[in-house]
């Protein structure tokens, strides 16, 4: 049994699900509970309602004061199976989701949930289940493994990876978890690299040394000791072979593991110096990507500065900078990207959107006619161009942009929700304010609490 998305649900059950989001924010619990249930019948492997029932289940437990549950709580530190055993997978899960329905923090029927999934094939409904215990059981070791072997099977290695760090953290030498760390590792280093389906990952290597060291570099761990003695052994391997651009990426990732965005910006500078690196344009991306996060670190420390003592007009010109030189770089970054890169639409589009926040919005518009060439960002480039010409007070040259932009959307979800209001702003703008009501009246009868349409609305009919 697949797992699948709300999007792939028939479209009466999307709307039941679009309307229980509504209604939980309302507090409308028992809607939402009531609802939730009657898709998962139908649609079991639909994660996505799984969790806004479980959301809606807490809360409710909460506003009754409830606790949490003992019943065969004893039970959750044994071994998990992903088979399921003999028992039928279809009742099992029944059986689960009645006990959670009268008490969600029931361990017992969290760990019946998963190994229901597991029989169903929902793996990531699996490792849901287990999430779930963790945050009832944080010190349950067995269950920590076995989230993270649930991670694992559900092909998300990254996830896999924070589950043995926080294992790894209270007790650095678990076997077990310098285990599930490994083969996280690899898996994560696997899919970064495409490897599978084309031989296997020794195979990939010129020889079984190459391999160990590959292996190795994939074990860095939230433990201080083990990181710091890989990148030991990393600097020293640099020193020997200095030409050998992986030892740069095991340092930067080593530092980058100890919170050191400074050194670890550092050495990826390094690594492009080196043979090979500067036509890395993965390094060349991460390079942009940590000193951005350099400069929000000061800008986040101006920030504090200034909120300790807000009336020193120092602590407010530091900050001042600090944003400046944020929005300097950023939009440095990009123009370079997109000299160097032309043809990348999405990142025009990103341009666009940087040069219309500083109120560039001739030079944005030119990055959003160019963007919207782009399939992936088409419409939400059309978007930008609306709000260019709304900036510019063309109102009847956004409105056709953003006509446009309603049609190729089918869907009413946020994004048209967002698209339609722009369109009534601008009808408002012109003054025309019967049809700037006829659009806030289409997201009105779909959603009453989208931004202020209700007020709008309101004040439309008490004239």
């Amino acid at each position: 049994m697949p797992e699948v998305s709300v999007t792939s649900l028939d479209p009466r059950h999307q709307k039941l699900i679009e309307n229980a989001r509504v209604a939980i924010d309302r507090g409308n619990l028992d809607y939402t509970l009531e609802v939730t249930a009657q898709v998962l019948k139908v649609a079991p492997g639909c994660l996505q309602v799984r969790k806004l029932q479980r959301v809606a289940q807490l809360k409710q437990v909460k506003g009754k004061g409830g606790f949490l549950s003992k019943t065969l709580s004893g039970i959750s530190s044994a071994p998990f199976m992903f088979g399921g055993g003999k028992k039928d997978p279809a009742k099992q899960l029944e059986s689960a989701e009645g006990l959670l329905a009268k008490d969600p923090h029931n361990v017992a029927a969290l760990r019946m949930l998963a190994e229901a999934a597991g029989g169903l094939g929902l793996l990531e409904t699996v490792a849901f289940a287990l999430d779930a215990v963790r945050e009832l059981e944080p010190g349950n070791r067995a269950n920590l493994i076995a989230l993270g072997e649930a991670w694992l099977a559900a092909g998300k290695p990254a996830e896999a990876l924070k589950v043995a760090d926080e294992i790894l953290v209270a007790k650095p030498m678990d076997a077990d978890a310098q285990t599930l760390m490994r083969k996280a590792s690899i898996a994560q280093t696997m899919t970064k690299g495409n490897w599978e389906g084309q031989g296997s990952f020794r195979d990939k290597l010129k020889d079984e040394a190459q391999a160990v060291m590959l292996e190795q570099a994939a074990k860095v761990v939230a433990s201080g000791d083990m990181t710091h003695r890989l990148l030991d052994e990393a600097l020293a391997l640099v020193a020997k072979e200095p030409a050998n651009l992986n030892h740069y990426r095991t340092i930067a990732q080593a530092y980058q593991k100890l919170g050191n965005v400074e050194e670890t910006l550092a050495w990826v500078r390094k690594a492009r110096q080196v043979p090979g690196g500067g036509a890395d344009s993965s390094l060349e991306k991460q390079e942009t990507e940590l000193a951005t996060a350099v400069i929000e670190k000061h800008l986040k420390a101006a920030e504090a500065a200034l909120a300790a003592a807000p009336h020193d007009p120092a602590a407010k010109a530091k900050m001042d900078s600090a944003r400046a030189e944020l929005a300097d770089f950023k939009l440095t970054e990009s123009k370079r990207y997109v000299e160097r890169y032309p043809n990348d639409h999405e990142a025009r589009y990103k341009l666009g959107g940087l040069l219309l926040e500083l109120g560039q919005t001739d030079s944005a518009i030119g990055q959003f006619q160019q963007a919207q060439k782009g399939p992936q960002v088409r419409v939400a480039s059309l978007v930008g161009l609306g709000r260019c010409f709304k900036a510019k007070k063309l109102f009847d040259l956004a409105i056709a942009q953003l006509t446009t932009a309603k049609k190729e959307l089918a869907q009413m979800d946020d994004t048209k929700k967002d698209v339609i209001y722009e369109l009534g702003l601008c009808f408002e703008l012109m003054g025309k304010a019967d049809a700037a009501i006829g659009e806030f009246k289409e997201i009105y009868s779909e959603d009453i609490g989208f931004r202020d349409v209700a007020d709008k609305i309101n004040a439309f009919y008490s004239k």
